[in-house]
């Protein structure tokens, strides 16, 4: 486990089980069983050794401290792709009561390993994120999501926008974080439905996708010619019945006409 003197640049990711007081004894336990385990996979598929973290465990909820390493980009997207994939194969197997669903947050900034935990007010501000109201009402308005994540203005600005992940900054919405003297700017996403802007921008492409296709079917149009109203198109290809330059062969009598193909056309061709 890594450890350092005084206040050192830190990453702070915290997570909180959703509705963990209203579970009876036994789920509680569960959770407490199931939850740092589900974090230790994540962390592994992403190839983070959760072993080098410091970490502060409170039942449901779990503050992860880590010092400032590079790899911070791939604790914002792999970390939080592969947790969201190990809640849904576990949540695969239970009833929708017994669901875990998390909230998670992710800031950074100094912070000291303290006698009886951390000190920071890196530390005060994850707390602050993660139980800020916009990540409840996410997960009460996407019922079928099984992890809200928000990142500190910091930790967006740093590793979103200046693309350092496979992340876009259009995929968070901005959110404002109010929670007891806390107040700031937050970026908020929920990884299995996306944001209104990703909404968007996915409506965006259906509509553009629309209009090309009545593009082409115009310009389908316009290339053959067709004047519906008149019978004939302008490409001098006629719809009108010409009887007097019809071409018609009389036979009589047997015709072999294996091999033959028979046809109608006018006598100009």
């Amino acid at each position: 486990m890594a450890a350092w003197p005084d206040f050192y640049p830190c990453t702070c990711i915290a997570v909180d089980a959703q509705a963990y007081g209203s579970n009876n004894d036994r789920r509680q336990s569960e959770i407490q069983h199931d939850l740092p385990r589900l974090l230790d996979h994540a962390a592994r598929r992403a190839g983070l050794d959760r072993d080098q973290w410091q970490i502060q465990r409170k039942g449901d909820e779990q503050l992860a401290v880590r010092p400032v390493d590079g790899s911070e980009p791939r604790l914002v997207d792999d970390y939080i792709r592969h947790l969201v994939a190990e809640l849904r194969d576990y949540n695969a197997q239970r009833v929708p009561e017994a669901r875990m669903r998390l909230r998670a947050a992710i800031h950074q900034g100094l912070v000291e390993l303290a006698d009886n935990g951390f000190a920071g007010t890196a530390v005060v501000v994850t707390s602050r994120l993660l139980n800020a109201r916009p990540l409840y009402e996410a997960l009460a308005e996407h019922p079928g999501a099984d992890l809200v994540l928000v990142l500190s203005d910091e930790v967006f600005r740093s590793t979103v926008v200046g693309r350092h992940t496979s992340l876009l900054p259009e995929d968070f919405t901005r959110v404002d974080a109010q929670v007891k003297e806390y107040g700031a700017a937050a970026w908020l996403r929920v990884p299995e439905i996306g944001s209104s802007a990703a909404f968007a921008r996915a409506s965006g492409r259906a509509e553009s996708s629309r209009h090309a296709d009545h593009a082409s079917e115009g310009s389908a149009a316009a290339r053959s010619g067709l004047d519906v109203a008149s019978g004939s198109d302008r490409a001098g290809i006629s719809n009108e019945y010409q009887a007097d330059q019809v071409s018609v062969n009389n036979l009589s009598g047997p015709v072999d006409a294996r091999g033959a193909v028979f046809g109608f056309g006018s006598a100009g061709g």
